[in-house]
C-alpha cells in the first residue's frame, strides 16, 4: 500500500467563515467529515487536523507565511487512482467557492 498526503486548501474567505463559526456550526460541519472518514475505513491512516499560524523559515530568519493550506489527512491506497476514489465527494470540496484538495504520493526515501 502507498501513502498519500492530502492537503486541504481554501481561500481566505472560507478560512474566515470557519473562524467565525459557532461551536454548533463546527460540530455540524464535522459530521460530514466523520461520514467521509467512515466511508474510507482503513484507507484513512490519519484524519489530520486543521492547520494555521504558518511561518516561513529562511537562513536569515522567519516571517508569517500567507498560504491557503488549512488542513491535512493521510490516506493509504494501492495507487493515486485509489486515493482519488477515497476523496470522491469529500465535504471540503463543497464547503465554499475556491476550496480544493491536493493529493501527494509519499515516495520512498532516497537510498532505500
Amino acid at each position: 500500500m502507498k501513502k498519500f498526503m492530502v492537503v486541504y486548501k481554501a481561500p481566505a474567505s472560507a478560512m474566515e467563515k470557519m473562524h467565525d463559526s459557532s461551536p454548533e456550526e463546527m460540530k455540524k460541519g464535522m459530521e460530514a467529515w466523520m461520514v467521509w472518514a467512515e466511508k474510507c475505513g482503513s484507507g484513512l491512516v490519519d484524519m489530520g487536523t486543521p492547520l494555521g499560524n504558518a511561518q516561513k523559515l529562511t537562513e536569515t530568519g522567519s516571517s508569517p507565511s500567507v498560504n491557503n493550506v488549512m488542513g491535512y489527512s493521510v490516506l493509504q491506497a494501492e495507487s493515486m487512482e485509489g486515493a482519488k476514489k477515497l476523496l470522491k465527494g469529500h465535504p471540503h470540496l463543497g464547503w465554499g467557492k475556491g476550496c480544493e484538495i491536493e493529493v501527494l504520493e509519499s515516495l520512498p526515501k532516497p537510498g532505500k
